[in-house]
């Protein structure tokens, strides 16, 4: 379970973290390198979740979750 857990916060930070970068990016006129660097982080992102043991969609169902949860905590970190 403690295997599991670390992938979903790991997917769950991936996706938050590379969208960030994308962000930087577009928005804030950061480098390009800031949405290459979140173009990779989204592609891991997509692969972090075929490492769970669990069928795909038990995994994704738990996974939504977890993200809502490390999307809070991105938020009030950046207050």
């Amino acid at each position: 379970m403690a295997k599991s857990l670390s992938y979903f916060i790991l997917a769950g930070l991936c996706e938050v973290g590379g969208g960030y970068f994308v962000w930087l990016w577009l928005r804030e006129e950061k480098s390009i390198w800031f949405g290459l660097l979140g173009a990779i982080v989204l592609i891991l992102y997509g692969v972090i979740p075929t490492f769970q043991p669990a069928h795909f969609g038990r995994v994704y169902a738990a996974y939504g979750g977890i993200f809502i949860v490390l999307s809070i905590l991105w938020g009030l970190a950046g207050r």
